[in-house]
């Protein structure tokens, strides 16, 4: 003890979300470390074990920080929803529970930029630490880690027809795209087992709660980092409204999200200093690069009728086919209420050329309105976007409390190389639900609809109408260069005993889902403290 009011810990990890989580479970496995683990939300929620709990979380601010993006040209004025997860378990807990790795290139790029260790080979193994997965190969996949991955256990000539639309139209059926290619289409591997959600909350700090070296504090919102120097030292925090200081013997490990990670370093007086100064922070350690670099998948949601009765959800999960549905989940764990958020995706080349794919189309076997409620008519929706944008916007902090959520700026389309690759991927979802196999299904467009037919009509509708795909990241990017937060070793540049491990020290997208990257980034930041 340092203090009869200060706790004193080897580690505190700031957020117990997709990356947090893995950290905490890794460094408290060594019974000589003591680690306290600081989550802002509450130790559960109930709808966050159901698959389908994502459609009762995502605008559910009891385990959703439900934030909004500000108002810019190229969401036509529109506030964007950007909800991130406030419970154990962070976003993993209340995400659509696809599993995506994304690209080898994706990670050579990182190394390409200076970042040593980052390469495919580098994070490969800690890919397959994390995950325990019965299909794929060997050398690509793991079979023994705390998260289970699976296939949905879906079929159907919905399916059926997509899968042979897309070979109409060039795109060919890979049953592993987190193998050794990435191109096709394919059913999304989930973070989904027996009908169960698979947070990190789950797989990571439900099975190592006992461990008496580890204290996890739910509802504790931190408010600064304690500096003494250029070094971090503690934290500051509240829990209902008390405040608290703990100490740090060795290290705090920042994993709060790429929202709430720029908010704590500016929060603590480390980021651009004429923008602190300007809220009456004192500037501890100017870091122009905090907050900047956000990045995020931009992503249009085509609309398709399907005359056909009884295809999708649509006709089979309304009256009474709600109750079987609900019956079906519950003795067998499968269909509606046990499937990702989009159960089939395809991973697309948006010109000739291409050495890899760069455009993603994300199918969800329904259409549904605002809020997620399911449309009385029946269809399919796809969600079609560049997967590597260029565009970069920034979050910073317009109030010196934490509790103040922080302005979110995307900055969409500002690349006129996005607007490009979103028009061709959208076209190409035009080509894929008109190819003969889908004639059958009896297949409409109803959004954004066939007068939208010119490049600049497509853009229109898509600033109009689209939305992100919840993929946050970059704002504290790793990097050597003027704008990089983090090195490395994910050490924040100029203040010793600091670290931040989540989706916000990535400095480009990767190519899909951001959850099992960031399950990635905690398991390789915990093996980089402890070695």
């Amino acid at each position: 003890m340092q203090d009869a009011d200060i706790q004193s810990y080897d580690y505190i990890v700031v957020g117990a979300g997709s990356a947090g989580a893995v950290v905490a479970n890794r460094l408290s496995a060594d019974p000589k470390n003591s680690v306290l683990v600081l989550e802002a939300g509450p130790a559960s929620n109930p709808w966050s074990a159901f698959p389908i709990g994502y459609a009762k979380l995502i605008e559910n601010p009891a385990a959703n920080w439900c934030y909004t993006s500000e108002p810019e040209a190229s969401t036509n004025g529109r506030r964007i929803a950007v909800p991130r997860g406030r419970l154990l378990g962070g976003s993993s807990a209340i995400n659509g529970l696809v599993f995506v790795r994304g690209q080898a290139r994706d990670y050579d790029t990182w190394a390409q930029l200076g970042n040593t260790g980052w390469s495919y080979g580098d994070v490969l193994p800690f890919f397959k630490r994390l995950e325990s997965y019965d299909g794929g190969e060997d050398e690509f996949r793991g079979r023994d880690g705390p998260l289970r991955v699976t296939n949905p256990d879906e079929t159907g000539p919905l399916y059926d027809a997509l899968i042979a639309a897309a070979g109409q139209v060039g795109i060919p059926h890979n049953p592993d795209y987190n193998g050794a290619r990435q191109e096709g289409i394919a059913m999304s591997q989930a973070t989904i087992a027996k009908g169960r959600r698979m947070s990190t909350a789950h797989c990571y700090l439900d099975p190592v709660r006992r461990r008496p070296n580890l204290h996890i504090e739910t509802d504790s919102l931190t408010g600064s980092l304690v500096l003494e120097g250029k070094r971090c030292t503690g934290v500051r925090y509240s829990v209902k409204g008390q405040a608290r200081e703990a100490h740090a013997r060795a290290e705090v490990v920042i994993s709060a999200g790429t929202i709430n990670s720029p908010q704590l370093l500016e929060l603590s007086g480390i980021g651009q200093p004429e923008r602190l100064r300007d809220l009456g922070i004192e500037v501890r350690h100017a870091l122009p690069g905090v907050g900047e670099n956000l990045r995020d998948h931009y992503a249009p949601r085509t609309r398709w009728a399907i005359d056909k009765p009884g295809v999708t959800y649509n006709d089979m999960g309304s009256g009474l086919g709600l109750v079987k549905q609900a019956m079906r989940y519950l003795f067998l764990r499968k269909g509606m209420l046990g499937i990702p958020a989009a159960p089939i995706r395809a991973f697309i080349h948006s010109r000739e050329g291409l050495e890899a794919p760069d455009s993603l189309l994300g199918i969800v076997p329904m259409l549904y309105e605002p809020g997620f409620k399911m449309s009385k008519t029946p269809g399919i929706t796809c969600y079609a976007h560049p997967m590597r944008p260029d565009s970069t916007g920034h979050i910073h902090i317009t109030s010196p409390h934490p509790g103040t959520p922080p302005a979110i700026n995307f900055n969409f389309l500002s690349s006129p190389m996005d607007g490009e690759i979103t028009v061709r991927a959208i076209r190409i979802v035009r080509a894929m639900m008109t190819a003969p196999a889908m004639a059958a299904l009896q297949t409409r467009e109803l959004a954004p609809g066939p007068a939208q037919g010119t490049d600049e009509e497509i853009l229109d509708w898509v600033r109009q109408t689209a939305e992100t795909t919840y993929h946050p990241v970059g704002t504290c990017k790793m990097g050597s260069d003027a704008k990089a937060v983090v090195d490395h070793q994910l050490k924040v540049h100029g203040v010793e005993g600091l670290r931040v491990a989540d989706a916000s020290i990535m400095p480009t997208l990767i190519s899909g889902n951001t959850n099992a990257p960031a399950i990635m980034i905690g398991e390789k930041a915990a093996d980089m403290v402890l070695n």
